[in-house]
């Protein structure tokens, strides 16, 4: 019995995971107001009270959206490595631009459910509420490590830059949708983390380059 529902569990898992790739490429595609659950549940080839047993509605759907980037972008940040030069932490954050530059449908997808977070009374609010401190938080952390490793200076607020580094890349991915995907989202956030290094590294180049 106990084998059966792991059995169960897994493929529940693996069934809510294809409903999340379908729902995304769905949504980069044809938009989210003009995308219905019938027609993610056709590409996963379900019944459409099958998807909605795992995603009630599309705005479920959405925020599972979200918080698999989230995930994602976590799991990257786990991941990093290389030597605490001063621009680790930068190289981080802009490898990141690059992951979501990647998937340009996704960032629209992103900006909308932003908009909805900022009301308390929206599912979205405690999602971004509790991933912004945490990721704000840890980013802090990826610098503190680095004035630790005596290459960047100790007289700054990192958690207050490493909440300015959020808001600029948040801001850059909202124009990026404005402009219809015209903006240069990794080349204008490489140019605002080198423009930042300079001030925050112990014993600055006259130039960083990140490329």
């Amino acid at each position: 019995m106990a084998r059966s529902k792991r059995g169960s569990y897994t493929v529940g898992l693996e069934r809510r995971e294809r409903i999340l790739e379908a729902a995304s490429e769905r949504f980069s595609s044809s938009g989210y107001s003009r995308t219905s659950l019938a027609e993610i549940a056709r590409d996963v080839g379900i019944t459409t009270p099958g998807l909605t047993h795992h995603f009630p509605t599309k705005q479920h759907l959405l925020l599972a959206i979200a918080e698999r980037r989230f995930d994602i972008s976590q799991s990257i940040a786990d991941a990093a490595t290389g030597e605490l030069d001063g621009t680790r932490t930068l190289r981080l954050l802009l490898s990141l631009s690059g992951l979501f530059a990647s998937h340009p449908g996704l960032i629209e997808l992103f900006v909308l459910i932003s908009a909805e977070a900022a009301d308390p009374s929206n599912p979205a609010h405690a999602l971004f509420q509790e991933r912004y401190t945490r990721i704000s938080h840890e980013i802090a952390e990826f610098f503190m490590a680095e004035v630790h490793s005596g290459a960047l200076r100790e007289d700054l607020d990192y958690h207050a830059l490493a909440r300015e580094c959020i808001a600029v890349s948040d801001g850059l991915q909202l124009q990026f949708v404005l402009s219809e995907g015209t903006l240069d989202l990794v080349g204008q956030s490489r140019a605002y983390l080198e423009r930042l290094a300079p001030s925050i590294l112990r014993e600055p180049p006259e130039q960083v380059s990140l490329a």
